[in-house]
């Protein structure tokens, strides 16, 4: 309710000064006169930032029309809730009483919620699957099946743990890929803005100081002066203007079922990193199969989950080749191999894992050896990129140099000469 500050006179003619909740104005001064005072002075007091934070928090989470909480957990939240939940349930404490205590421990916000609703959920009688089910933006099909493993075998724990560990080392990867190519893209883009300033601000001033002179200009001079009046006049503009449409449209496309086979196609064949990317495409289907074949999830239903995980719709649909496959009666190296998509090293380890009894184990080793792949090419990509950039850096500002100054030694020449 609104909250009311007053000034009104006691009965023994006294001011006082207080504040109270009311529906309105008029039922503030009401409740005023029943304590036995005058109101002189009513006015709703203004809602403060932290009054309406609080307000807004207790009146619960924001849901969508079918009652779902919005938002969702970001990947490091859901590690290491993951994490705490396997020590407290390992320490022996019930799930229920696990999950009000990692509720407390979340800051004010979407997860904070989900884990509350996950625990009512619980403690009305679901079990922590189906509770997790609930929440499919925050819990994918992988993390439910897991749990679903870990409840049926009495080893929710371990399961917790191995997720865990699963979630934390595709942190590692994908920070680790992010990590290095983010010098390379800040060099690309100083560079870029420092041309750019050049050839608008720069140029424009030597052109004037020829066209003064009567200089006769070098073909390379010319080309410069062209460039610069292009990104400087509407031209430019309207190419700046062409390629975010063009790469916004991509976008788009790459959203719709055929662009983003398309595009995930193109990605695996891509000079130097389609050859990355499909290693680690390669790792995190192996660690996810892994994972869940370790669990005793069953092979056909471990495969479909993969397909979905894995993030490249060309080689989820060779996984789903692989499953049919395997309906049928095959072994899963002979199918995977069939594909023509994954290495020889992945396929011989696959068919040793099958054949000794341990495919959880052999896949677990592939995913670590790709794992190991990816970081020695991402530090090489890395590695051939820095000189590469200061080439190009170096050749740019020359080609500047060169251009600019060519005139003024002909005329040097000129007045030498004279």
């Amino acid at each position: 309710m609104p909250l009311f500050a007053y000034e009104a006179i006691n009965a023994q003619g006294q001011k006082e000064t207080g504040e109270l909740e009311a529906a309105n104005r008029n039922q503030a001064i009401i409740e005023i006169r029943n304590a036995g005072l005058k109101p002189t002075k009513v006015a709703q007091r203004a809602e403060t930032a932290a009054t309406k934070k609080a307000a807004k928090q207790e009146a619960g989470p924001a849901r969508t029309k079918g009652g779902k909480i919005r938002g969702k957990a970001s990947a490091q939240q859901l590690t290491d809730f993951t994490a705490q939940l396997a020590v407290l349930i390992d320490a022996g404490l019930p799930v229920v009483r696990s999950l009000k205590v990692l509720g407390r421990q979340q800051k004010p916000g979407a997860f904070k919620h989900i884990i509350e609703d996950i625990s009512e959920s619980v403690e009305q009688g679901s079990s922590l699957s189906e509770a997790f089910a609930n929440h499919p933006r925050t819990f994918d099909r992988l993390y439910v099946n897991m749990i679903k493993a870990g409840e049926a075998g009495g080893i929710l724990d371990t399961i917790l743990q191995r997720l865990a560990d699963f979630m934390e080392k595709a942190q590692r990867l994908k920070k680790k890929v992010i990590g290095a190519m983010i010098y390379p893209i800040i060099v690309m883009s100083v560079a870029v803005m420092i041309l750019t300033g050049i050839m608008i601000f720069v140029i424009p001033a030597f052109e004037k100081m020829f066209k003064e002179q009567g200089m006769e200009l070098h073909w390379m001079t010319a080309m410069l002066i062209w460039i610069s009046n292009s990104i400087a006049s509407w031209k430019g503009l309207l190419f700046a203007v062409v390629v975010t449409l063009a790469v916004v449209g991509m976008m788009a496309w790459g959203r719709t079922t055929t662009g983003e086979r398309v595009m995930d196609s193109v990605k695996l064949k891509l000079p130097i990193f389609g050859n990355i990317i499909k290693k680690a495409v390669t790792a995190r289907f192996t660690r996810t199969l892994g994972t869940l074949v370790m669990a005793g999830v069953p092979i056909l239903e471990s495969l479909n989950i993969c397909k979905n995980a894995i993030g490249n719709v060309v080689l989820g649909e060779a996984i789903d080749k692989v499953a049919n496959s395997i309906k049928e009666g095959e072994t899963i190296a002979g199918p995977l191999s069939e594909t023509g998509l994954f290495d020889d090293l992945v396929v011989n380890m696959i068919d040793v894992g099958e054949e000794t009894g341990e495919l959880d184990k052999m896949l677990m080793k592939v995913a670590d050896t790709f794992d190991t792949y990816v970081d020695i090419a991402v530090e090489s990509l890395v590695s051939i990129l820095e000189p590469v950039l200061i080439v190009f850096m170096g050749g740019a500002i020359g080609f500047i140099v060169i251009a600019l100054f060519l005139p003024l030694v002909g005329l040097i020449d000129a007045i030498g000469g004279a």
